[in-house]
């Protein structure tokens, strides 16, 4: 089924770090793998009206943590014009065309350090779910 859900996501301490509020409801098939595996899980069997709060573990939200992902790269990789700054997000393809996104964590004359990690991995989501549509 297509379902529509409002959601609020937030860490342990109670931190949001998104929600729908002021926006369109999440649209997606549930169980179809178009969402983080716990949000997937968390709709299928709900009902128009009803509401939810889970939290997701790394495992179903976004993985662990690898710092195989935090790299060195040098600073001559980036257009020269680009000014980079710690915490800027930016994307890139591979040669196999795959996007990866990444965050700048330091950044000198001669090198710029990188983190591929989701800014959301290793840590655990809670969400509060209440689906607004059933199609």
């Amino acid at each position: 089924n297509k379902v529509s859900v409002e959601y609020t996501g937030s860490f342990d301490d109670g931190t949001v770090f998104d929600t729908s509020q002021g926006r369109e409801p999440i649209q997606f098939v549930a169980g179809e793998g178009h969402v983080i595996k716990g949000f997937d899980v968390a709709v299928v069997g709900m009902k128009k009206g009803e509401v939810k709060k889970i939290t997701i573990t790394p495992r179903e939200g976004y993985g662990d943590r690898d710092e195989k992902l935090k790299q060195q790269v040098p600073r001559s990789v980036f257009p020269q014009e680009m000014k980079l700054e710690k915490g800027m997000g930016f994307s890139f393809k591979t040669p196999q065309g795959q996007v990866i996104h990444a965050t700048i964590t330091d950044a000198s004359q001669e090198a710029v350090a990188v983190d591929m990690n989701h800014p959301l991995a290793g840590k655990n989501l809670v969400f509060e779910l209440k689906v607004v549509d059933v199609n």
